[in-house]
C-alpha cells in the first residue's frame, strides 16, 4: 500500500512539474516579441532617429553646407550663443526620456538595439558634462572662428549660380553677428576662470590680421585671401562683366561692413584678454580642473582609464618603440646612440625636399603616388571600400603657421566634394621624406578617408551613427592604419620604416606629455623637452604640439589607445580563430557599424568571433 501511495504521489509530482514547465513555455512564448513585433519596433525607432537628426541638421546652416546640402539657410551661420547651448541641453533630456520611458529594449533587432545604446550614452554624456561646457578656448591656435570660418568659405562654400554667389555674399555680412556671440562666449569663459595661456594670443592675433589685409581692407598690390577666393568662383560662373562686377562690388561691401568689424573686435578683446593671461598651460588650473581632466580622458578614449594610467602606459610605450627603432640602427648600419641617430635624421639633407616651391610641389606629388599605389592594394584587406574619392592639397597659406602638420578634411556623402588630406608644407625641416608613407597612410588612405567616407556610405543605420566621432575609434584607426601597409609589404625602405616608428612613438609620448600638463603640472617648456629628448621630430613638431595638448586637453591620448585597442582585438580573433580568420572580415567588422566607442568594438568584434566559431561547428559537428 505504501508503494502504491508513494507511486501516485511521484505522478503526481511529476503531473505537477510538467505543468509548471508548460506554464513557463506558454508564458516564456508570450512574452517573446513576433518577428513582426520587432520589425515595427525597430522601425519605429530609426524613424524617430531619422527625425532627430534631420531637426539637428535643419538648425546648422554650416552642418548643412558641410553635408553638401543647399537649402535657404545656405546664405546663414549657426547659432552659437550660450542661450542656445541651454535649449540644445533641454532638447536632450527630451530625448533621454523618450528613449528610457517609451522604447521596450525587448523588442529592437540587435542593429536598432545597438544605435539605441549609442544614442542613450551620447545623451547621457552630453547632459553630465554640460557643467564643463565653458572649459574649452573657442579661439586658439589649433582652431576657432578666426580661421575656421574662412576655411569654411574656401573649401565649403561653393559656388554653381548666381544665388550661391549671394548666399556667398550674405554670410560675409553675417560674420559679424557670429564673431559678437563668439566674443560673448569667450567673456563667459574668462568670467568663471578659463582664460587661453598667454602663447595662444600672438598665434591667433596673426591670423585673425591675416584675413583683414589686402584689398579692399588696404591699399596694397595683393588682394585678400577671401576676395580673391569669391573672384575666382565668380569667374567660373561666366556671366557678363556687368554681372560679374556687381556681384565683387557687393562682396568688397560685405567685406568692409560685415568682415572688418567683426575681426577688430575679436582682436581688440584679443589684445585685451593677452594682457591679462598667465603662463599656466594645465587645465589644473581650471574650477573643478582634475575632475574635468578626468572626464575628458573617459571621453575621448571611451576607457575608464585614468590619468597615472596613460602616464604610465606611454612611458613603456615609449620605451619599446626605442627598442625597435635600435633594431632597424643595425640595419642600416649606423653606429652611435639613439640620439645621435636622431639628430642625423633630423639633420642630413637627404631627408627633406627643398624649402622652396619646388620642393613643395615635389612632396605634393610624391604623397598622391603613395595614395594612388596603396589603392592598387585595398582587396588584399578589405571588403567594404569607399565609392568617395580623395584629393591631395597644400594647407592654405593663411592657416598653414599655425596649423597641424597634416589632417584629414571629408567629403559629401554624394560624392561631389571629395575626401581631403592636407599636407602643412610651411616648414618643410618639419616634413621628412621618411614619414611620408605613415602620414599617407593615416590621413588618406587605408587611414581616416576610408574610416569616414565608408560610415558616410552605409545603408540601413540611423545617420547619428554615420557622422559620430569616438576620437579613440577614428584615430586609434588612423594609427592603426600606420602599420598595416607594413604587414603586406610596404615600408620596403628601413627610413620610412624607421619614419612609421616616429610616428608611433609620437603618439605614445603624447600619453606621457598630455597627462604631464594636466595632471602632473608640468610646464610648457618641460613638455617639448620631452618631445625633443625622446624623438627625432623637428623642435618646431614639439612646440606645436605641445601647445595642441595645451588647448585640447586630453585629445592627443586617443591615438595610442585607440590603436593598442584594435591590435589587441584582432590578435585576440586571431588566436580564437585560427584558421578560420580573415583580416578583410575584421576590417568589415571595425569599418560598417561607424564610428563606436571602443567598450562597444570589443563587443562587436566578440559577437563576430562566436558567430564564425558557431558556424564552423555547425558545418563540422565532429
Amino acid at each position: 500500500m505504501n508503494n502504491i501511495k508513494r507511486s501516485i504521489c511521484l505522478f503526481s509530482c511529476f503531473i505537477t512539474l510538467w505543468s509548471c514547465k508548460q506554464d513557463a513555455k506558454e508564458s516564456k512564448d508570450k512574452d517573446t516579441p513576433t518577428a513582426q513585433v520587432i520589425e515595427e519596433h525597430s522601425k519605429k525607432l530609426n524613424d524617430w532617429f531619422e527625425v532627430q537628426f534631420q531637426e539637428e541638421v535643419a538648425k546648422s546652416p554650416m552642418w548643412q553646407t558641410y553635408l553638401g546640402i543647399k537649402t535657404a539657410d545656405y546664405g546663414k551661420w549657426d547659432d552659437i550663443s550660450s542661450k542656445q547651448e541651454v535649449k540644445d541641453l533641454e532638447r536632450s533630456k527630451k530625448r533621454l526620456a523618450y528613449l528610457k520611458d517609451s522604447v521596450d529594449v525587448t523588442k529592437l533587432n540587435d542593429d536598432t538595439l545597438l544605435s539605441y545604446k549609442l544614442m542613450k550614452q551620447d545623451l547621457e554624456n552630453e547632459i553630465k558634462d554640460f557643467q564643463y561646457r565653458f572649459y574649452n578656448y573657442p579661439v586658439n591656435q589649433m582652431h576657432g572662428r578666426q580661421s575656421e570660418i574662412p576655411s569654411f568659405m574656401i573649401n565649403m562654400h561653393r559656388i554653381a549660380d548666381v544665388s550661391d554667389a549671394k548666399a556667398y555674399i550674405s554670410r560675409l555680412n553675417g560674420i559679424d553677428e557670429l564673431f559678437a556671440q563668439e566674443i560673448d562666449n569667450m567673456k563667459i569663459r574668462e568670467k568663471n576662470g578659463i582664460l587661453p595661456p598667454k602663447f595662444v594670443f600672438a598665434k591667433v592675433l596673426n591670423d585673425s590680421r591675416n584675413i583683414i589685409s589686402g584689398q579692399p581692407f588696404d591699399k596694397s598690390n595683393t588682394e585678400s585671401t577671401l576676395l580673391v577666393d569669391f573672384k575666382t568662383k565668380v569667374a567660373a560662373l561666366n556671366l557678363s562683366d556687368n554681372e560679374n562686377n556687381e556681384l565683387v562690388a557687393e562682396a568688397k561691401k560685405a567685406l568692409l561692413e560685415g568682415v572688418k568689424p567683426a575681426y577688430e573686435n575679436l582682436i581688440t578683446l584679443l589684445e585685451q584678454q593677452q594682457q591679462r593671461a598667465t603662463t599656466d598651460d594645465g587645465c589644473w588650473k581650471f574650477p573643478k580642473g582634475a575632475a574635468f581632466y578626468n572626464t575628458a580622458l573617459q571621453r575621448t578614449t571611451t576607457t575608464k582609464m585614468n590619468a597615472d594610467e596613460i602616464h604610465e602606459l606611454g612611458l613603456k610605450e615609449v620605451a619599446r618603440i626605442h627598442s625597435e627603432m635600435r633594431d632597424i640602427m643595425k640595419q642600416v648600419s649606423y653606429e652611435g646612440t639613439l640620439q645621435d641617430f636622431f639628430k642625423y635624421m633630423k639633420e642630413d639633407e637627404k631627408f627633406y625636399f627643398a624649402d622652396n616651391e619646388e620642393g613643395r610641389a615635389s612632396y605634393l606629388k610624391q604623397a598622391v603616388g603613395l595614395i594612388d599605389s596603396l589603392k592598387s592594394r585595398l582587396d588584399e584587406l578589405f571588403i567594404t571600400k569607399p565609392k568617395a574619392d580623395i584629393v591631395v592639397k597644400a594647407v592654405e597659406p593663411f592657416r598653414e603657421k599655425s596649423a597641424g602638420k597634416a589632417f584629414y578634411q571629408m567629403g559629401t556623402p554624394d560624392g561631389s566634394r571629395p575626401g581631403t588630406y592636407y599636407t602643412n608644407l610651411y616648414d618643410m625641416k618639419a616634413m621628412p621624406i621618411y614619414q611620408m608613407e605613415a602620414l599617407a597612410y593615416h590621413e588618406g588612405i587605408p587611414g581616416h578617408h576610408m574610416q569616414i567616407s565608408i560610415a558616410q556610405e552605409l545603408q540601413g543605420i540611423p545617420k547619428f551613427r554615420k557622422y559620430g566621432r569616438y576620437t579613440a575609434y577614428t584615430e586609434g584607426w588612423g594609427l592603426y592604419n600606420e602599420l598595416l601597409p607594413k604587414e603586406i609589404g610596404l615600408y620596403s625602405d628601413p627610413y620610412s620604416d624607421f619614419g612609421r616608428l616616429a610616428m608611433e612613438l609620437w603618439r605614445a609620448c603624447r600619453l606621457v606629455v598630455d597627462t604631464g600638463i594636466h595632471a602632473k603640472k608640468w610646464s610648457r617648456e618641460e613638455g617639448i623637452k620631452y618631445y625633443t629628448d625622446h624623438t627625432p621630430n623637428a623642435e618646431s613638431d614639439a612646440i606645436k604640439m605641445v601647445e595642441r595638448h595645451i588647448v585640447m586637453p586630453s585629445q592627443a591620448t586617443a591615438y595610442k589607445i585607440g590603436m593598442n585597442k584594435i591590435l589587441e582585438l584582432r590578435e585576440d580573433a586571431r588566436k580564437k580563430l585560427g584558421d578560420q580568420f580573415d583580416i578583410r572580415e575584421f576590417h568589415d567588422v571595425v569599418l560598417t557599424n561607424g564610428p563606436v566607442p571602443l567598450t562597444i568594438l570589443e563587443e562587436l568584434v566578440a559577437d563576430w568571433v562566436a558567430s564564425k566559431k558557431n558556424t564552423s561547428q555547425q558545418q563540422d559537428p565532429s
